[in-house]
């Protein structure tokens, strides 16, 4: 590929925010893909990255709130996030449909963030030029 080939991707992460680097990473890659006139079709969330899509995500004020920016990050570029439900489920984090389904006192998963399934990663295989992994490090 050429250097002013320009690429889509899909994002993977699997590191928590605050015990891996793996979300920070991940974010500044996509933000510099942005500016490079690159596309992120999506990013998916597996293992611990899941917990980047928890509504109730709340650091100290002088830590950044890596859940808020990647919400924030996702809206303004209309991009789409998703959590893989096993992982999500493991992990405490749900929607409205699946605190219904397993009949949870509440949900916490937060907007732009949707729960589906490994079928998503595979579409995301299909259809982006590239994915790329952002792991925990362990």
């Amino acid at each position: 590929m050429s250097p002013q080939t320009l690429c889509s991707f899909t994002l993977v992460i699997t590191g928590a925010p605050y015990s891996s680097q793996a979300p920070q990473t991940a974010l500044a890659f996509a933000r510099a893909a942005l500016a490079n006139g690159h596309r992120i079709d999506r990013v998916f969330l597996y293992g611990d990255g899941v917990h980047l899509a928890s509504a109730l995500t709340s650091p100290p004020s002088d830590e950044v709130n890596w859940s808020q920016a990647w919400q924030d990050f996702l809206g303004s570029h209309d991009i789409a996030g998703f959590a893989c439900i096993a992982s999500a489920l493991r992990r405490g984090i749900v929607d409205q449909s699946e605190q219904q389904r397993y009949e949870l006192p509440a949900n916490n998963l937060a907007t732009p963030f949707t729960i589906a399934g490994l079928g998503e990663w595979v579409d995301s295989v299909a259809h982006s030029d590239r994915v790329i992994y952002f792991h925990n490090g362990g």
